[in-house]
């Protein structure tokens, strides 16, 4: 049985970090791979061009039933210093919108950077190694399909239930459960919503358009853009507000967000009585929406005859649209998991559990959800980073 500083399971974004941090230190590191190749989802992401990080990167633009646990991690390793690990291999890259960063090339340059920083740590990096048994006691034993391996210190980079087409799994909320840490419900996040009836209808009519908006559910929203697709809502605006979502509540679409839409009909309904209310509508959206509203609200000839109640119902579909989704798409689609591992068992210094001491739980296993545009990755980082530190 070979014996290690450190076993490290899991080589994505959170695995990757952590082995490298670690083997700066001088450990003697082992990072376990089940997939033929680490990083999987590090090179789909950002349709493959990666989105790393986010220059806008706050406490605040995290999930959590603890929303004070991100904080140190974010700020002990900030975005600047995964921006300067970055610039030191010259990658060049560009903000997208809203402090999104994107490799201009391909996203293959960032995990061949973390390869790179591993070989340099002296990472001993073995793929197609999968896990069965993992035994604590004096240290940690960790079996696998190709051999056992015993280390003083064992971290969980495992991931969450999000796109399991790439392999995700839930061994890390298994081993924690057995290990009697808490599990946050986890549940799909920033992933397209589903709907039935008429709305299902009209999103299948009008499949294909998208439209700025301003998404809402309780106290939170977002103003991103919004994409009607053969089974609901997707886009940016969509994904967001999904991670907020809960089966059974609403959610509120404000088409003209910068608008007062009844001023603005008023006006039209005296500079241009003779145009139709679907003419007029697609000065706001695009031609398809507007004639979807207009023949939902049996609005047809000039708005001039239009009474104000119909003009009152168009403003009011305009700015405060609301819809009641059914369901999510779910784990095949979602990008990342909501809730996960209780942080209220962990340090939030090292991510060690407080119950078992040498055993670390990074990434998107526990219950720390970015928003969409670089945060999760960003969290991964300074997860990894911060438990490469204690190990």
């Amino acid at each position: 049985m070979e014996a290690f500083d450190v076993v490290i399971v899991g080589a994505g974004a959170a695995g990757l970090m952590c082995a490298i941090a670690a083997g700066r230190r001088g450990r003697r590191v082992l990072l376990l791979e089940h997939n033929d190749r680490p990083g999987a989802k590090i090179l789909i992401s950002g349709g493959g061009r990666c989105n790393f990080t986010n220059l806008h990167v706050t406490p605040e633009r995290f999930l959590s039933a603890n929303p004070h646990f991100c904080k140190s991690a974010l700020s002990r390793y900030t975005q600047h210093d995964f921006i300067a690990m970055v610039r030191r291999h010259g990658i060049r890259y560009h903000e997208k919108t809203l402090g999104q960063l994107f490799c201009d090339g391909s996203s293959r340059q960032i995990l061949a950077m973390l390869l790179a920083e591993c070989a340099a740590a002296g990472v001993d990096l073995r793929v197609g190694h999968r896990v069965g048994e993992v035994s604590c006691g004096q240290g940690f034993r960790v079996a696998t399909n190709r051999g056992q391996f015993a280390a003083v210190s064992l971290v969980i980079a495992t991931g969450g239930l999000s796109i399991p087409k790439m392999g995700a799994s839930g061994f890390a909320f298994d081993l924690a459960r057995r290990l009697g840490l808490a599990i946050i419900e986890p549940r799909p996040g920033l992933v397209p919503l589903k709907f039935a009836g008429e709305m299902l209808s009209l999103c299948r009519e009008l499949t294909g358009v998208g439209v700025q908006a301003m998404v809402s559910c309780g106290r939170r929203s977002f103003r991103e853009s919004i994409l009607f697709t053969h089974r609901g809502l997707s886009g940016p605006a969509i994904l967001q507000i999904s991670s907020y979502w809960r089966e059974g509540e609403a959610i509120s679409i404000d088409l003209a967000p910068d608008l007062d839409a009844q001023r603005f009909l008023r006006e039209r309904k005296r500079l241009r009585p003779r145009a139709e209310l679907k003419t007029l509508l697609a000065e706001l959206v695009p031609a398809r929406l507007a004639q979807a509203i207009a023949t939902a609200l049996r609005a047809e000839g000039a708005i001039a005859n239009l009474p104000d109640r119909v003009l009152a119902a168009a403003a009011a579909r305009l700015k405060r649209w609301e819809v009641m989704p059914t369901e999510s798409e779910g784990w095949t689609r979602a990008e990342v998991t909501v809730g996960g591992i209780d942080t209220g068992g962990l340090s939030s210094k090292t991510m060690q559990a407080r119950s078992v001491p040498g055993l670390y739980f990074i990434g998107e296993a526990l219950d720390v959800t970015g928003w969409l545009g670089g945060y999760n990755f960003q969290w991964a980082w300074s997860s990894g980073w911060c438990a490469g530190q204690a190990v």
